[in-house]
């Protein structure tokens, strides 16, 4: 299997994950910082994580509204997914990451992670969230 980068995007952060050499787990990496629209920003660091893991192919998450429609963040979503696949020529898959933002924080409330470092690493939970999603229906 292609080894995935699984990215959650938002206007000041990336979360950002990776696929296990087997393409069966998401592993999360590290949350960017960036300025949207700024995409070289953005790029400067995605391309390191993409070279340092080989990566083949990016899911990106859409975050579609509860009725299923496109908002203004899920085309913002669509505009850095047209941008990056430009800029890299890999292929680029949407999954509806609906919640998972909110799941990742609850698991990391069951955890009794602090506030403080719940908000260091909520991007990067809902990338991993995103990956797995796809990496698991990727193997079905």
């Amino acid at each position: 299997m292609k080894r995935a980068m699984g990215l959650d995007i938002g206007s000041k952060t990336i979360g950002v994950a990776v696929s296990d050499l087997m393409g069966w787990t998401a592993q999360g990496v590290e949350t960017v910082k960036w300025t949207e629209p700024d995409y070289p920003e953005a790029f400067k660091r995605l391309d390191v994580i993409m070279e340092t893991y080989n990566v083949e192919i990016l899911v990106i998450g859409l975050p579609k509204n509860m009725n299923g429609s496109i908002g203004p963040r899920a085309e913002a979503s669509e505009a850095f997914a047209k941008e990056i696949e430009q800029h890299t020529g890999l292929e680029v898959v949407f999954m509806d990451e609906r919640l998972t933002t909110m799941q990742a924080e609850r698991m990391l409330i069951d955890a009794d992670v602090s506030r403080k470092k719940r908000k260091q690493v909520i991007d990067k939970m809902a990338a991993v969230m995103i990956l797995q999603s796809y990496l698991d229906r990727a193997n079905r």
